[in-house]
């Protein structure tokens, strides 16, 4: 049963801006950078093909992470931890604690492979990064605090991104 120990109080998020909006935020610019930087983009043979599997990939991975949340009836709110019902360790989260961003990130690597944007290259781990900081943790935090030990051994046996 998860416990409110006033995890909204707990719960303050360094990050104010939603993952997707900040996924979407990084596939602009990665575009961009490909469009206004063309010299910095270096194509290499089938990375439409290497792109397009990537973005499906990304697609798959942070569908199959929605729908486990859905079908455990518990939020898909990052921005709400208050709001988790239960903690999800199957499927897709068996093997990752973060595969919506886990897909995001791989949609986004997919994008600077179709554009061949070297900075878009660089662009996926900083995104990862700044995730893993700013949104994540917090989350983690959250968590614990809701579910205790439950999560605790959850951390301990899957990896935070892969």
């Amino acid at each position: 049963m998860p416990v409110d120990l006033g995890v909204s109080a707990v719960y303050q998020l360094e990050l104010k801006i939603p993952p997707l909006a900040l996924c979407v935020v990084f596939a602009i610019v990665i575009v961009a950078l490909g469009y206004f930087v063309p010299i910095a983009n270096v194509p290499f043979p089938g990375h439409q093909v290497a792109a397009v599997s990537l973005l499906l990939s990304g697609m798959v991975v942070a569908g199959a992470g929605v729908l486990q949340f859905r079908l455990a009836k518990t939020s898909v709110n990052p921005m709400a931890p208050n709001r988790a019902s239960s903690i999800v360790a199957s499927g897709v989260f068996s093997l990752s604690r973060n595969p919506m961003y886990v897909g995001m990130a791989l949609a986004l690597l997919g994008l600077s492979a179709w554009r061949s944007t070297l900075p878009g290259y660089v662009l996926v781990p900083l995104f990862c990064m700044y995730m893993t900081e700013f949104q994540i943790k917090p989350e983690e935090r959250a968590l614990l605090v809701r579910f205790g030990g439950e999560f605790s051994a959850y951390m301990a046996t899957v990896r935070r991104w892969l």
